[in-house]
């Protein structure tokens, strides 16, 4: 690129004057936000966990529900995790709950509940990288650690009219490198606070608002005109599709329902049974011979309930879902580590996967609708 700039390339002077600028704009424009009340490392923690994968909109509130079921690191390290997962249900990512829960009960057991200050020992937790080890840090005990995540790339990238695309893997250290010599040491956690702002609210991907920028007058990509080539990307494959087929067991009025195994995808979450569609098959045939080999159960198929879609973030799902009648045999799994007939009240005790909460309120209409007729 013609117009690439190196961290080289700015003075002191300018240096001081880009963060002085983001700081202030970051004081005056910030939104306020539950975890930036205090500097309390554990609301932080579990804030900073959360905002992995997830819109800031969508975090607060399951965020105002977590921390008032456990106000402190202990509650947590106490609580059930089951419960924790219930708490999580729908937030997606479901490995951060259980690192986190885990990483909870580590610190009270073997750390006497205090949350280590050093780098190296909180990176030693479980779920705890770079990124989340760099936020808390910085913003509870004011160490100097850059963080990098998509918002800073994305001002890192403009800034500098950096040629790494965003999403290649190996490039995170280069950003990493840039943001370590930008970050501003003498108040760490107010500079990367700044820097994640600016790329949520001002330096946004597809309109930024460039005009109302603090540092658009250091910015690389805007006096090359060329705002919108940064930041570069790959160009990801297509995402496969996979057809799934679901069933709700019905016998003596309960439904039943299974736990995945508490490790992987979904680990620790509550389902219905079911499975991926194997060539050829229909729907129904994959639904009964699913609940077979996962339940031992034999079962016939009354009724076709609805079709949903998911996205997770390598791959999407079609999942038809049907009504079942139990026949025959006892529940032996395969998979699965537990299961329970329960009855559809019920079912609000369990934390269930977002693709299963998307058909659950058909079922209470649809048994309703059963028992009317």
């Amino acid at each position: 690129m013609n117009h690439l700039k190196k961290m080289s390339e700015f003075n002191h002077a300018d240096l001081l004057v880009i963060r002085k600028n983001l700081v202030h704009w970051y004081d005056a424009c910030h939104r306020h936000l539950p975890w930036r009340e205090n500097a309390d490392p554990y609301r932080i923690w579990v804030s900073e966990v959360m905002l992995q994968q997830t819109r800031v909109k969508t975090a607060v509130p399951y965020f105002l529900a977590f921390v008032e079921a456990f106000p402190t690191l202990e509650d947590l390290a106490k609580a059930d995790l089951e419960q924790v997962l219930k708490l999580w249900e729908g937030l997606g990512y479901y490995a951060r709950a259980r690192n986190l829960h885990k990483a909870a009960c580590r610190v009270v057991s073997d750390l006497h509940g205090r949350i280590p200050s050093r780098f190296s020992d909180f990176t030693a937790l479980p779920g705890v990288g770079d990124y989340i080890a760099s936020a808390v840090l910085s913003m509870a005990f004011g160490q100097a650690h850059a963080v990098v995540d998509a918002n800073v790339k994305r001002v890192l990238a403009r800034l500098l009219c950096l040629d790494v695309p965003v999403n290649l893997s190996s490039a995170h250290r280069q950003f990493q490198t840039i943001a370590d010599s930008l970050l501003d040491r003498n108040d760490p956690g107010r500079f990367n606070q700044a820097v994640m702002e600016l790329g949520a609210l001002v330096c946004t991907p597809a309109v930024p608002a460039c005009s109302v920028c603090p540092i658009a007058d250091n910015c690389c990509a805007l006096s090359a005109a060329q705002i919108q080539t940064f930041p570069l990307r790959l160009k990801t494959k297509k995402i496969p599709c996979h057809r799934i087929s679901t069933g709700i067991v019905i016998k003596n009025g309960k439904l039943l329902v299974t736990r995945r195994k508490l490790s992987g995808l979904l680990g620790g979450l509550w389902e219905f049974p079911g499975g991926k569609r194997l060539k050829g098959e229909t729907a129904r045939a994959a639904c009964i011979r699913e609940i077979k080999e996962e339940t031992g159960l034999d079962v016939s198929i009354s009724s076709f309930l609805t079709r949903i879609k998911h996205a997770y973030t390598h791959f999407k799902i079609e999942m038809d879902v049907f009504y079942c009648d139990y026949m025959s045999g006892e529940v032996t799994l395969n998979g699965p580590i537990d299961y329970q007939w329960i009855s559809l009240p019920e079912i609000q005790r369990f934390a269930f996967p977002k693709a299963n909460l998307k058909f659950i309120p058909l079922i209470d209409q649809t048994l309703n609708a059963r028992k009317v007729s």
